[in-house]
């Protein structure tokens, strides 16, 4: 879940890695292709009295799971400055809540959260972004990206700007 705006953002159902010295998780996706059909019969529908079927057509989505699932929404592309802007102001708060919540996490953030940001502005031309299902950009950013084959989706966030819930 993303603080602050409680967006889900991924589940543990993904393989999960914490990269850049525990600062960030990578979380694999994979493509899919699902369709959308609705089942008339679970909304009262009754083919055989109504006529039968005219031949609704199916709607198929594809995309990253992670982001279906999540109803991420993109959000438009940072170019180096904006997204210093961004990463300030959420480093700035998300420091806040460790320091009331998790106070012994707070040096080892500090002292991880610039290398952490350095790599992402360094390959910052290769991500989409994404926010969570609220569209809040103040909360966590998802970064996607995809493996050398160009065919494996993950997604990065700052871990430290999310609280996994166990179920």
């Amino acid at each position: 879940m993303a603080w602050p705006t409680g967006d889900e953002l991924f589940t543990e159902v993904y393989k999960i890695t914490e990269v850049c010295d525990g600062m960030l998780y990578e979380v694999q996706g994979k493509l899919t292709s699902r369709s959308e059909d609705v089942d008339g019969s679970l909304i009262g529908a009754n083919a055989s009295a109504e006529g039968g079927d005219e031949g609704s057509e199916a709607s198929t989505v594809s995309g990253v799971d992670i982001v279906l699932n999540s109803k991420l929404q993109e959000t438009s592309a940072y170019n180096k400055k904006a997204y210093q802007l961004y990463i300030k102001s959420y480093m700035k708060a998300v420091k806040a809540k460790l320091e009331e919540q998790k106070s012994s996490r707070v040096q080892a953030f500090m002292a991880g959260a610039p290398a952490a940001v350095k790599m992402i502005l360094a390959n910052l031309d290769k991500y989409q972004f994404f926010t969570g299902e609220s569209m809040n950009c103040d909360g966590a950013i998802g970064l996607l990206d995809y493996r050398e084959d160009g065919v494996t989706p993950y997604m990065v966030f700052f871990k430290d700007g999310i609280e996994i819930e166990k179920y």
